[in-house]
């Protein structure tokens, strides 16, 4: 899963659009007077960075272009790009992406820069995204994470409570229609709630060590496994598919509990199920005990490109976009999750369900492995999961596999520990 989380969502490949937004400011395109911007946001979150785009080009006196690229080709894209020179300005990276870009030398290092040297007001994890190697690359625009979403009437009706475990889960099923109570995705990302709140990890970068393949993680995807043995769940025998049948699963009422991100509240609000969007609920994940749920941080980084003949305009479009009054505009227009502290004591912000349902999940995500090699964990991890939950290869021996491409083609320095 991507690049990670957003290969869990399927992104239409159409958005290959480009909307160009014109403020006022001299200069031709290439010259420094235009900045050219590519946003990998959805089609509910795109319009929002447009304009914000031309709000913030207006305000600094140049142009700014920005083309909308779709998520899943947008990596790839970028670094064919930038190997030969070109591509755009400012770029919004999966925060998975930026060590990768850095060590390959696409990145202007923005440590000595106002970009660099003023982040005490952001939140500590996500920050955590935009450095490589002791050096600056990024600016973190939105965090996230993933929380249980529930359709609160299905809920009552059956006299349930939000699950804290999950035993909770299959205790609940039989008051919710058994395998109706909840949908597992089998992407990659969506094991690491089982995965951390069992207290595992894919990788423990500071010992150099590959531990996926650990007892607590074998336990973890058996516990996912056994919600379905359990009829307490039920998940998508085509892993390429398993994302959307899970969304309209819960838009449409069919189950009562999904696993997922911000991002996915618009997507809700069109269901039939939530046409009140006050029967949407959220809180966090359930873990093995009760208070002890982790999910994975997710979310966005600004980041500039090397070489760029745009630089100065690129960072004013930067500090513009990134500034706490464009984060509160965010947060209030789409309800994702700002990166600033200051940004989450604004009343708006604070008013925000979506945020503060999020506010308690974000403080205490794991964070993931800001390694380069971070968004290449996800593909074999994925295969398993699949196979796992689908009964086709017991945890342990899936989990060994995964282990062994780890150290076959990512991280060949690592020990197996």
């Amino acid at each position: 899963m991507a690049t990670m989380r957003r290969t869990s969502r399927t992104t239409p490949a159409a958005l290959a659009v480009a909307l160009v937004l014109t403020a006022c400011g001299g200069g031709g395109a290439g010259d420094g007077g235009e900045v050219t911007f590519w946003d990998t946001s959805g089609p509910n979150e795109s319009p929002v960075f447009a304009r914000l785009a031309q709000d913030c080009a207006a305000q600094g006196g140049f142009r700014v272009r920005t083309e909308v690229v779709a998520f899943d080709q947008a990596l790839n894209n970028y670094k064919t790009a930038a190997q030969g020179g070109q591509g755009p300005d400012v770029f919004r990276a999966e925060v998975a992406w930026v060590p990768q870009l850095a060590k390959l030398g696409y990145l202007v290092d923005l440590t000595d820069t106002d970009l660099g040297r003023d982040t005490s007001d952001f939140l500590d994890t996500p920050l955590g995204s935009t450095r490589y190697d002791g050096r600056t690359y990024g600016v973190p625009q939105v965090t996230d994470s993933l929380a249980l979403f529930y359709n609160k009437k299905l809920l009552a009706d059956a006299g349930v409570e939000p699950p804290r475990t999950w035993d909770e889960v299959k205790a609940a099923s039989a008051k919710l229609g058994g395998e109706k109570a909840f949908f597992i995705n089998n992407d990659a990302y969506y094991a690491l709630p089982f995965i951390y709140g069992a207290g595992g990890d894919l990788v423990d970068a500071p010992a150099k060590k590959i531990v996926v393949n650990s007892a607590a993680n074998a336990k973890a995807l058996r516990t996912a496994k056994g919600l379905l043995d359990a009829k307490a769940a039920t998940t998508a025998l085509d892993p390429a598919n398993s994302y959307n049948n899970m969304q309209a699963a819960f838009s449409s009422g069919e189950v009562a509990m999904v696993v997922n991100g911000p991002w996915s509240v618009a997507d809700y609000l069109k269901g039939a199920a939530f046409s009140d969007k006050a029967n949407l609920g959220i809180a966090p994940v359930p873990g093995e005990t009760a208070g002890r749920g982790s999910a994975p941080v997710g979310g966005h980084d600004y980041v500039v490109r090397q070489g760029t003949k745009a630089k100065d305009a690129a960072l004013k479009l930067v500090t513009c976009l990134n500034g706490v009054e464009s984060q509160v505009r965010v947060a209030g227009e789409l309800g994702l999750l700002p990166t600033r502290k200051s940004a989450y004591e604004n009343a708006e912000v604070r008013a925000n369900p979506v945020v503060s349902a999020f506010r308690p999940v974000v403080a205490t995500a794991h964070a993931r492995p800001w390694i380069p090699e971070g968004g290449q964990l996800f593909d074999p991890l994925k295969i398993a999961y699949a196979d796992v939950l689908a009964g086709k290869e017991d945890a342990q021996a899936a989990l060994d596999e995964v282990a062994k491409a780890y150290r076959d083609q990512i991280v060949p320095d690592y020990s197996v520990g």
